[in-house]
């Protein structure tokens, strides 16, 4: 029987066993020029026992940024200063891909270069606000991408990933997932197009196939991953019926043979057995455990085929050490909400991309 402390190989990697860190946005690339920080280093360096290890958010362009003090792979500086991580983490025998986050509509002019503001695929604004260095803003309507900007997007995320190795990152995850700017092209409230890249399911799946197609010509299908969140509603999304659109995808991408499928998962065990069944390579899974953090009962999800890793979040912001004391069954630091939601010393965002 495998279980989730066994190695597997991803990628042409090996790693030491199928527990991964899931992505956690902290917020701590402080300063002007949105570059990681020593701090950001040990962070890492310390969760370096995770068989895969999968970075907050990094925006790939200046307006992919949509929350305070995020760090971007678009300078040279922030590629230099990701080698401090990345050095780290090797150093600790750890694996760690870099995700690349574009947050489209969700973001502020305040967190943006002069006169620069949010895009999407639609003028649709988000609901609620965002929190800026001024405090708390609304958000805005964004400004619907033309067809030329469209491509150099994608050509934004293939350099990002270009930017990643050269930083020594093993590989990209592409953040699909939790309202950002590719969820937000497959989300029929967020696109509303009626060209090429909206309307019907192949329309919609368009910028994420381009977006995945061009990363894995940058550097190799192999170092590539994906997350998604079928029928997620945060930040706004509406998917009242998500099988279609997402079984496309999957079709669409099954053929260029990516790193892994990395699904959060909602409370539809169903569709994540059919995706899964749908993807033909290494299936992670972030599973549906609301309103609790993923536990020890997940490992379960390995041993019993629905997965082959399992991908751990808050669990791993309490426990640096958490794959020791999950084969050790414990004991467990509990997560504090203060440190998901404003914990940081900055006091803007310190929390999860859930």
């Amino acid at each position: 029987m495998t279980t989730a402390f066994d190695p597997i190989v991803l990628g042409g990697r090996r790693l030491a066993s199928r527990l991964v860190m899931a992505p956690m946005t902290r917020s701590r690339a402080y300063g002007p020029g949105a570059e990681p920080t020593e701090l950001m280093a040990t962070y890492y360096a310390q969760r370096a026992g995770a068989g895969l290890i999968v970075t907050e958010g990094i925006q790939p362009s200046p307006v992919g940024q949509g929350y305070p003090d995020t760090p971007g792979l678009h300078t040279a500086g922030q590629v230099q200063a990701w080698r401090r991580v990345t050095d780290a983490v090797h150093r600790e025998g750890g694996v760690i891909f870099a995700q690349l986050m574009h947050t489209g509509r969700i973001g502020h002019p305040a967190l943006l270069p002069d006169g620069l503001v949010p895009v999407a695929p639609s003028a649709v604004p988000a609901p609620g606000q965002v929190f800026t260095h001024e405090g708390p803003q609304d958000f805005v309507t964004p400004k619907e991408l033309t067809e030329a900007e469209i491509h150099r997007t994608i050509a934004d995320f293939a350099a990002a990933a270009r930017n990643a190795i050269d930083a020594g990152f093993d590989g990209v995850e592409i953040h699909g997932a939790n309202g950002y700017l590719v969820h937000q092209f497959l989300a029929p409230n967020t696109n509303l197009r009626t060209d090429g890249w909206g309307g019907d399911a192949e329309g919609r799946t368009r910028f994420a196939v381009e977006v995945v197609t061009a990363v894995a010509a940058a550097i190799g299908s192999d170092r590539v991953g994906l997350r998604l969140s079928p029928g997620n509603p945060y930040n706004g999304i509406a998917e009242d019926d998500p099988r279609e659109v997402y079984e496309v995808l999957l079709e669409r991408l099954a053929g260029l043979d990516l790193a892994y499928l990395h699904l959060l998962e909602g409370p539809d065990r169903d569709l994540t057995v059919r995706l899964r069944k749908i993807w033909p390579g290494t299936f992670v899974l972030n599973p549906f455990t609301h309103p609790e953090a993923t536990g020890p009962a997940a490992l379960e999800l390995v041993e019993d085929g629905t997965a082959d890793m399992i991908a751990y979040g808050a669990l791993f912001l309490a426990n640096p050490d958490l794959p020791a004391r999950l084969a050790a069954g414990g004991p467990f630091n509990t997560p504090d909400p203060a440190t998901f939601y404003g914990g940081d010393h900055r006091g803007y965002t310190d929390y999860p991309t859930l």
